[in-house]
């Protein structure tokens, strides 16, 4: 490793370790910001900066923290240091939004609201900018500082704050905030080296000089038009000693006039002529696309049947297995209960055989000792203690009784609380159903209601107001056509009792609305985003060109002699709404059919009728030929006639529900008293569980008191013998059951594990069929809507080519008319004039002269004039066009002059830019060199990209290293080293630098903070803000650095301190 040269930028004088006084002053004022004091050696007098730089930042709400700040930032150095998920990118990101950036800029996401704390509505950023000395920014109204406060909602709005230092809010326009960034020339790379101020400087003056040119070519066509018009009063000027001349080129110009007819209608016979070549190409050219979206739609229609089949099949599959899958659960269930049941036998029965071969122990042992045993004195002590013993036996045996039957009754009380538990979420779930059934009710009723009053209130409370503002703008001539809607006002039933049917299957296109073009959509839009909020749903705008005749879908829809489609069930006089939903629900293919039954007969009993590929039934369900839809609503909302009977209804459903929730909450009530009762029930047997426990403890304790006892007194032996064998007896028969029971309890057990295995067979089995149904089911709906796209473009090419083929015959007979009508021009202009003349200009300009010279000749017929007003008239005309023309001639030298000027500041904008380019280059060769590395920048200024290329150590200078060959360490001292030098050529007054030491080792970090600190030193009028999770123990003491460590994060924390860190905190943590 390069020993560290002596010209480093610490002094081993300036490493000292901070007092702990002269870190604590970094929590006051802040008055550090006057420090003159310089980081090296030198004795530099450089005041901090006055203005732009960061005095302080508080986030709320922002990412993932709560509260960071408030914390203040020195006017020189600042090192925020924490370990990551602290917050320190937070406070950079924050500083980005906070003055105005966009959310991209950020890399930390594409939209303001995801920057506000999941779970909260809004965040909020304050940064404090500093505001002093001559080049403050209205230094009367904001002061020596200036507020900015941002505010961040959760759909991504965002609104400011300006405030001044005594909190007074200033403006809250972002005008202003953008004033005071340019102000403080805050700014990216572009703008703070001015580069971007000069090419907007020369983007303005190029648009100033294409509006000069447009005000020239404006004045040239004023000047062909005032030309016009002197010639005119020349020849006004001139006609009183030229009327004979007037009438010899009147005759002339009919002669013209009479050919000129002739030479159009030929130019009109040659257009007509090209036109239906043209149609018969493209008339070709639609059969063939018919027949191309014939095989598609084939295509398609077979791959809809082929994934119905396949869902199908296996949707009968599950159904035949959930029988079997539901009665095996339920075996399953009833063996774990058995086995363990035999469980809890066999532990018992393993107790007590541990207890009688204590016992029998116990006993052997006695009777040994007894026959050691010759005296004989102490007999009734023994007997009486034998007594005891056996009745406290019995007592034992009672209480353990009672404790089996407290047990079970606790057991009893745990499962009723339990039912009782589940009954009530049960309740409560349903409760809540009932509302939103209830609400939604409640909302139609009242639209019903006002419906009395206005029938387009049916269709939302802004109709009536919404078609008020369309006929007022198209009164206003806003609207091409005026849109139609809402559809379902323009249509009216033929049978009431189909209007859910109807309802069902036109959907929201009832409440669309109709433009003639797009311009007329845009306006509509406009329109009603005052009356729909936005994030609320709009009616649905349908685009199509207006007819004034309706389609005729007579060989394309369906029919059944027994059952009408929506189109005929419906009676519609306006046609633009009739080819809406032709277009849009092609509802002359939809059969409406009473009868559920007769519905499913009619089209899965059989084939459907022709171009019948859906019905919709009386009760709103829709019939396919494979499938049944239900429907969700009960009630017509939009199409009823009979209101009165509907609001009846409604008000009766609605007492009948809130009658339902008053029940189910009285449910509820009493089923709360019983879960209090029971656990209060419980809470008592288990305190009487506990106490027999402890009276059995006591009693047997007491047992083996008086067993253990030694006796001198000699016993019958005879008895205790007796009491052993009939004590052997009993294990060999709890013995013999506890293996009986252990036999039953593995053959439980076998049993169990056959059930579950079983079960889990058939419901993985269910499982892989609900897998393979879901992609089908996604699958069958794109193929239902590529078979309805299909058939729509198939109905599209069909109406297209008669469209076409009607105009082409339409073309066909005006040639036909166009032919007869030259023959009879061609006959007059040869009456006029035998021979014919070849004419330039059209009939229309010789129509108008030979129009201007006759009202000439008659009014020199009339009366000459007086020639003193013609020839001011003259003279005026004249005037007025050579003043035009001289200005014209003006404006030319000045865009002339400005090309001139515009070339010489061009040239100097890019010497400007490479002055800057090589500047930039020069600082960093030369910061590389401090670690004996080399390097190359070149600027692509065309295509806007810069290309770095790095070669470390000492080796050949010409084989440079791109950046991604480098090591992390030489990559980041590289990086360093870019930033530095576009830091050089940049004039905002901070800069700030996140992580840029992170791959860095000791070597390469030390030059690249030593490079950054003397920069810093030689630029004390600036501030630098840098972010790193490494420790800053190494840095020296000064005044002019400051370091704010970042708490980690704790469960609960609502805010992340700043604090300044002394050397003693940063060796103990270290």
């Amino acid at each position: 490793m390069a020993k560290r040269k002596e010209e480093n930028f610490f002094s081993p004088e300036n490493a000292k370790r901070p007092r702990q006084e002269e870190l604590d002053d970094f929590d006051k004022d802040g008055d550090e910001d006057e420090c003159t004091v310089s980081f090296t050696n030198g004795t530099s007098t450089l005041t901090a900066a006055e203005v732009g730089i960061i005095e302080s930042i508080q986030l709320r709400n922002f990412m993932c923290h709560s509260m960071l700040g408030p914390f203040k930032f020195g006017s020189n150095v600042n090192f925020v240091v924490g370990n990551n998920g602290s917050g320190k990118s937070a406070v950079l990101t924050a500083l980005i939004v906070g003055l105005g950036g966009k959310a991209v800029a950020t890399n930390r996401g594409s939209s303001l609201k995801g920057f506000v704390k999941d779970g909260q509505n809004s965040a909020d950023i304050s940064i404090t900018l500093r505001n002093r000395g001559d080049d403050a920014y209205r230094a009367n109204v904001y002061g020596n500082s200036i507020v900015v406060q941002q505010h961040i909602s959760m759909d991504g709005s965002r609104s400011y704050k300006l405030k001044s230092e005594t909190g007074t809010v200033v403006s809250t326009r972002k005008e202003e905030l953008i004033a005071i960034l340019d102000h403080f020339n805050i700014q990216f790379f572009m703008k703070a080296t001015q580069l971007e101020q000069m090419k907007e400087d020369y983007s303005y003056i190029m648009e100033t000089k294409e509006r000069t040119k447009e005000q020239i070519n404006q004045g040239e066509e004023r000047l062909i038009e005032l030309k016009r018009q002197c010639l005119e009063k020349e020849e006004r000027f001139q006609s009183i000693a030229g009327l004979s001349t007037m009438k010899t080129n009147l005759e002339y110009l009919k002669h013209e006039m009479a050919w000129a007819v002739v030479n159009e209608i030929e130019k009109q016979l040659n257009a007509i002529r090209d036109n239906i070549k043209i149609g018969e190409d493209r008339a070709a050219r639609l059969d063939r696309k018919m027949e191309e979206q014939q095989v598609r739609l084939n295509e398609a229609e077979k791959k809809y049947k082929d994934i119905q089949d396949k869902l199908e099949k296996i949707s009968q599959e599950t159904n035949a297995r959930a029988p079997e899958c539901m009665a095996l659960k339920t075996d399953v269930t009833a063996k774990k209960r058995t086995y363990n049941e035999a469980e809890v036998l066999y532990n018992r029965s393993l107790n007590e055989y541990r207890a009688l071969m204590k016992d029998d122990e116990q006993l052997c042992k006695r009777i040994e000792e007894l026959k050691k045993s010759t005296d004989q004195s102490l007999e009734p002590e023994r007997l009486e203690r034998q007594k005891k013993i056996s009745w406290l036996k019995e007592r034992v045996k009672a209480l353990q009784d009672q404790e089996s039957s407290i047990n079970q009754e606790i057991e009893q009380f745990q499962q009723a609380i339990e039912k009782d538990k589940e009954e009530r979420v049960r309740i409560k779930r349903e409760e809540l159903d009932v509302k939103h059934i209830l609400s939604y009710n409640q909302r139609q009723l009242k639209e019903l209601k006002d419906s009395k009053t206005d029938r387009l209130k049916r269709f939302g409370p802004h109709v009536p107001a919404l078609l008020e503002a369309i006929d007022d703008a198209y009164r206003r001539g806003r609207f091409t056509c005026k849109p139609i809607g809402p559809l379902g006002a323009c249509i009216h039933l033929r049978d009431p009792e189909l209007a859910l049917a109807i309802e069902s299957c036109l959907k929201g296109l009832l409440q669309a609305y109709c433009c003639h073009n797009h311009a007329d959509e845009r306006v509509l839009q406009a329109l009603m985003e005052k009356f729909y909020s936005r994030g609320t749903s709009r009616p649905q705008i349908i685009v199509s060109e207006f007819r004034n005749e309706m389609y005729d879908v007579r060989h394309r829809a369906a029919y059944h002699p027994d059952f009408p489609t929506v189109l005929t069930a419906l009676e519609i006089d306006n046609a633009v709404v009739a080819n809406s939903l032709i277009d849009m629900r092609s509802i002359e293919t939809v059969l409406l059919i009473k009868s559920n039954s007769v519905a499913r007969a009619v089209m899965q009993s059989q084939k459907p009728p022709k171009n019948c590929r859906e019905a919709f039934t009386a009760d709103g369900d829709q019939v396919f030929a494979g499938r049944y839809y239900s429907s969700e609503n009960t009630r017509p909302k939009f199409l009823s006639k009979d209101v009165d009977s509907e609001i009846s209804d409604l008000e009766n459903e609605v007492e009948n529900k809130k009658a339902q929730i008053l029940n189910l909450q009285q449910h509820l009530s009493t089923l709360e008293k019983d879960i209090k009762r029971n656990e209060e029930f419980l809470r008592r047997r288990q305190i009487h569980y506990r106490e027999l426990k402890v009276k059995i403890t006591e009693s047997i304790s007491e047992i083996r008191e008086l067993e253990n006892i030694e006796e001198h007194q000699s016993v019958d032996i005879a008895t205790l013998e007796d009491e052993a064998q009939e004590n052997k007896i009993k294990m060999k028969m709890v013995e013999k059951n506890m293996e009986q029971q252990k036999e039953n309890m593995e053959h439980l057990k076998n049993l169990k594990i056959e059930a579950e295995n079983k079960y889990d067979a058939i419901k993985q089995k269910i499982n892989q069929l609900s897998d393979l149904a879901e992609p089908l089911k996604d699958e069958l709906n794109l193929a239902d809507s590529e078979v309805d796209n299909q058939k729509r473009g198939k109905r599209h090419y069909e109406e297209k080519q008669k469209e076409h083929l009607d105009t082409l015959n339409k073309k066909k007979r005006e040639l036909d008319m166009k032919e007869k009508e030259l023959e009879e021009k061609m006959s007059q202009a040869r009456q006029i004039c035998p021979e014919r003349i070849e004419v330039k200009k059209s009939a229309s300009i010789l129509d108008k002269e030979i129009n201007r010279l006759r009202q000439k000749i008659q009014a020199e017929h009339a009366s000459h004039g007086d020639r003193e007003e013609i020839m001011r008239l003259y003279q005026e005309a004249r005037e007025t066009y050579l003043d035009l023309d001289n200005k014209v001639r003006t404006l030319k030298r000045f865009i002339k002059l400005l090309e001139e000027i515009m070339t010489h500041r061009y040239k100097t904008y890019q010497q400007f830019r490479r002055c800057l380019t090589l500047r930039c280059k020069l600082y960093f060769d030369n910061l590389l060199s401090q670690r004996a590395y080399c390097g190359k920048m070149n600027f692509d200024h065309k295509n806007e990209t810069l290309s770095i290329s790095v070669q470390p150590g000492e080796g050949n200078r010409a084989a440079f290293n791109d950046m991604r060959a480098l090591s992390g360490g030489e990559r980041s001292f590289s990086t360093v080293c870019f930033i530095l030098s576009l830091w050089s050529i940049a004039e905002s007054p901070f800069r700030c630098l996140d992580e840029f030491d992170v791959y860095m080792d000791m070597v390469n970090r030390r030059i690249a903070m030593d490079m950054i600190l003397k920069m810093a030193d030689s630029q004390r009028f600036r501030q630098f803000i840098l972010l790193t999770p490494q420790s800053m123990s190494s840095l020296p003491s000064s005044k002019l650095i400051r370091i704010l460590r970042m708490s980690d994060p704790e469960r609960g924390q609502t805010t992340l301190p700043f604090r300044p860190v002394t050397r003693e905190e940063e060796e103990d943590r270290s």
